[in-house]
C-alpha cells in the first residue's frame, strides 16, 4: 500500500496522512492515532527518500560511537541501547551508529550534521564541561544527554538518575549500622556519574564526622575482574573496610568472589551495596547472599531518551528541560551491623 491508497482509504488528504505519520503537532491526536493504526494494520511503510524530501527529516536518531583499541563496549551501554531501540522500532525511527576516532569525535559530529544524516543525537557518559555537548549545542541539532555535564555556561536537555542521592542514602544506611570504614569501588571517575556517586558517599560520611580515605577509593572500568582486583587490594590491606559500596552488579560479582577467596563471610565480615541497572540476566536477589542495591533501570532510561528525541524531532518538545530520576534503595541480606 502506498501513501495515495492509504489516504483514499481513510478519506484524508495525502498531506494530512503524511503529517500524521511524521508527528506534526498540528494534527489532532485522534487523527494521528487513526492514521498510524491503519498504517500498521495494512503494512504501510513510508519511502525513506520520499519522506526526507517531503518533510526534510530522515527519521533517524544518531549516536557517535568512539572506537579504538582502548575503547570497550560494555553491557551497560548495550542495555541502554536496547531500551532506546525498543522505543525507536515502535515509532518508525531508525538508529544510526557513526564510528569515530575516540581522540577526534568532533569531525564525525560535524559531518553527520552537515550531511543531514540524522534528525537528532544523543550523547552518553558525559564528562564535566563536555565538549560534545557544547558542540551539539553550537551546531543547533536536537539532542539529549544521558547524564549531566557540569561546568557549561548554557542549559541543555538531559535525563539522569540521582547518583549522588542514591550513594548518599546507601552510605548513610551503612553508617547507621555502625560502619566507620566504608570503601567505594567506582566507575571511571572522569565521568560525571562516578563523580556524583563519590560526592554522595563523601557527604554521607561527613554528616557523621567520617571521611572517605584515599586508600578506600578505587576507580576502574566496571567489569567483574576489575571488581575482584579492587576488592582484593582493599580487603588485604591493614585496617580493611567493613563495608563496600560499588557502582555495578558486574563489579559486585568480582567483589563477592574476592571476599570468598579471602574466607570472608557476607554480611558478617563484609557488608556490600551495589548499584543495580536492572539487567534481566543478572539479578541481585540471585547472588549467593542477596545484594542490597540502589536500583534504576538503564533500559528504561534508553526508552525515555528515544521518546524525548522523537518529541524534539516532531516539534512537540523544545527548550532545555532536565530530568533527574529518583533511585530506589532495596535492602536485602548483604548488609548488617558491625560485629
Amino acid at each position: 500500500m502506498n501513501l495515495k491508497q492509504l489516504s483514499l482509504m481513510l478519506e484524508l488528504s495525502q498531506t494530512t496522512v503524511s503529517r500524521a505519520l511524521n508527528g506534526y503537532p498540528e494534527v489532532s491526536e485522534e487523527t494521528r492515532r487513526r492514521v498510524t493504526d491503519a498504517a500498521k494494520r495494512h503494512g504501510y511503510r513510508p519511502n525513506p527518500s520520499a519522506r526526507r524530501l517531503a518533510t526534510g527529516k530522515a527519521g533517524m536518531i544518531g549516536y557517535v560511537m568512539p572506537t579504538g583499541a582502548a575503547v570497550d563496549i560494555d553491557p551497560h551501554f548495550v542495555e541502554f541501547l536496547s531500551g532506546l531501540g525498543d522505543y525507536a522500532r515502535g515509532h518508525e525511527l531508525d538508529l544510526v551508529l557513526s564510528p569515530a576516532d575516540a581522540q577526534d569525535e568532533e569531525t564525525t559530529y560535524r559531518r553527520i550534521v552537515a550531511n543531514k544524516q540524522v534528525d537528532a543525537l544523543y550523547i552518553s557518559a558525559p564528562y564535566n564541561a563536555d565538549k560534545r555537548v557544547a558542540l551539539a549545542h553550537q551546531l543547533g541539532i536536537p539532542f539529549i544527554v544521558h547524564g549531566r555535564s557540569e561546568g557549561l555556561d548554557f542549559d541543555y536537555p538531559f535525563i539522569d538518575i540521582d547518583n549522588e542521592g542514591a550513594f548518599h542514602d546507601a552510605t548513610r544506611l551503612l553508617v547507621q549500622l555502625g560502619h566507620k570504614r566504608v570503601a567505594l569501588i567506582n566507575g571511571d571517575d572522569t565521568q560525571t556519574f562516578a563523580i556524583f556517586r563519590e560526592r554522595g558517599v563523601r557527604r554521607a560520611l561527613a554528616e557523621s564526622g567520617l571521611v572517605l580515605e584515599p586508600r578506600n577509593i578505587r576507580s576502574v572500568a566496571m567489569t567483574e575482574e576489575n571488581g575482584y582486583r579492587a576488592a582484593r587490594r582493599l580487603l588485604e590491606g591493614s585496617d580493611a573496610p567493613t563495608a563496600i559500596v560499588c557502582s555495578s552488579l558486574l563489579m559486585a560479582l568480582g567483589i563477592v568472589r574476592a571476599a570468598r577467596d579471602l574466607n570472608l563471610t557476607m554480611p558478617r565480615d563484609l557488608s556490600l551495596v551495589s548499584h543495580d541497572d536492572v539487567f534481566h540476566w543478572l539479578k541481585p536477589e540471585h547472588f549467593s547472599v542477596p545484594l542490597t542495591t540502589t536500583r534504576s533501570s538503564i533500559r528504561a532510561a534508553g526508552a525515555r531518551v528515544a521518546e524525548r528525541l522523537a518529541a524534539r524531532i516532531s516539534g512537540l518538545e523544545d527548550g532545555a528541560r532536565g530530568e533527574v530520576w529518583p533511585v530506589d534503595l532495596v535492602v536485602r541480606g548483604s548488609i548488617s551491623g558491625v560485629r
